[in-house]
């Protein structure tokens, strides 16, 4: 991967649409990166994407190409593509999976048998022994996996992290999180895998603040209870689109999170969220609180779908660059632009090296990777793995405090 790499995207939705392609495309055009290929299991959303106007825009000239191609019918399935398309690459490109939760396994397991570095979307899996069996073969084979947790990559996190291990805040106590996203998702993609037994707001959207407290403080889970509450979506199908949750740390101290699909779409902003978390120190209180849906952005439109709107520059933006077309900024990039340069430098460092030689460099840097903690990997964030198969044994069993192992 010295030269440009290849990356194959699994997965045409929302967040391909707006963070991963345009990330990737930003990448492609400064050189780091070579052909992109987005795969779906049919073109629908390959042809939206292909369309879409803030990218051909932001991007002029660029493209990815399509699996299936954009001429194929649309009524016609092709659930096992992705396994050719990961086929197709070259050893140690990077596979990007950016698909619903319950199918990841699945995927990276045949990234990693291709040999192909992963960088998957949260969380990475659904139980904690199939995280364990990706660490250990990743380890094995000298390959990546990141996971996109990008709240790690906000500097209010990073400030946050820091100051908490310089001690300035105290200990942790108490904390509550929140994290709603809009309402119009109940009429998007999600309602076809968004249903009671795959997924819930907790483990889709709430583990990013799990993962946030663990990040900030060190300290690890060891109990979740998880409620949730079905609507219908209008589909007809079940699904749970609001949760309350409260996790339990080492230290005995309590976070609750609460989660929904169900932010009014005529509200300022895109969604609501935020976490406030209490500490206590010599005869004193400390406090973190982020709000996070907005960071002071207020603006009034004359035209559009929503005349007044928070907005988050912070997050993902495309703005303009002293190029062509725009560049994306904000932590969203930085986290897919930071995994991609991690699988990159890998690379790079081994690409004179061959053997056992080469296997034992990339190993020894993947273990300064995970020591680090800052890149949210498969060995070193599994801890999520454990919360989301916590939380989701307590959801489906009416909210049950469901202990984790040590």
């Amino acid at each position: 991967m010295t030269s440009a790499c290849d990356v194959a995207v699994i997965g045409g939705g929302m967040f391909t649409t707006d963070v991963i392609l345009p990330s990737l495309y930003h990448l492609q055009r400064v050189g780091e990166i070579g052909t992109i290929h987005v795969c779906a299991r049919h073109t629908t959303p390959l042809k939206a994407l292909a369309a879409e106007a803030p990218l051909l825009k932001a991007f002029p000239g660029q493209s990815f190409v399509a699996h299936p191609s954009l001429e194929t019918p649309e009524d016609k399935y092709h659930p096992e593509l992705y396994k050719e398309v990961i086929a197709s690459l070259a050893p140690r490109q990077l596979v990007v999976i950016a698909t619903p939760d319950h199918v990841h396994y699945d995927m990276v397991m045949t990234a990693l048998a291709h040999d192909q570095h992963v960088l998957c979307v949260k969380p990475l899996v659904l139980r904690h022994e199939q995280a364990e069996e990706i660490a250990g073969i990743a380890a094995a084979r000298g390959l990546y996996v990141g996971v996109e947790y990008h709240k790690r990559f906000d500097r209010r996190s990073l400030e946050a992290r820091q100051r908490c291990q310089d001690g300035q805040f105290g200990e942790f106590i108490l904390g509550e999180a929140r994290l709603m996203e809009p309402y119009f998702y109940r009429h998007s993609n999600f309602q076809t895998w968004f249903t009671c037994e795959n997924s819930d707001p907790f483990i889709y959207v709430g583990c990013h603040y799990v993962d946030l407290v663990y990040f900030i403080t060190g300290l690890r889970p060891v109990s979740v209870s998880v409620e949730g509450v079905k609507r219908d979506f209008p589909n007809g199908k079940t699904g749970y689109l609001w949760s309350a949750g409260r996790v339990r740390f080492e230290n005995g101290a309590l976070l609750s999170v609460i989660n929904g699909l169900g932010y009014p779409d005529a509200a300022g902003g895109g969604n609501d969220q935020g976490i406030t978390m209490y500490f206590e120190g010599d005869d004193q209180a400390g406090m973190i609180r982020h709000q996070d849906q907005f960071r002071g952005v207020e603006y009034s439109y004359v035209a559009g779908e929503k005349r007044f709107h928070y907005i988050n520059p912070d997050f993902f933006r495309l703005v303009p660059w002293d190029g062509d077309g725009l560049k994306p900024v904000g932590y969203g990039y930085e986290s897919v632009a930071g995994h991609f340069g991690v699988a990159r430098r890998i690379e790079a460092a081994t690409a004179a090296l061959t053997g056992d030689a080469a296997l034992a460099r990339r190993q020894e840097l993947l273990r300064d990777v995970d020591q680090r903690g800052l890149m949210a990997t498969a060995a070193n964030s599994s801890i999520n793995e454990q919360v989301v198969e916590a939380a989701r044994a307590s959801i489906l069993n009416g909210g049950i405090p469901v202990e984790i192992p040590r």
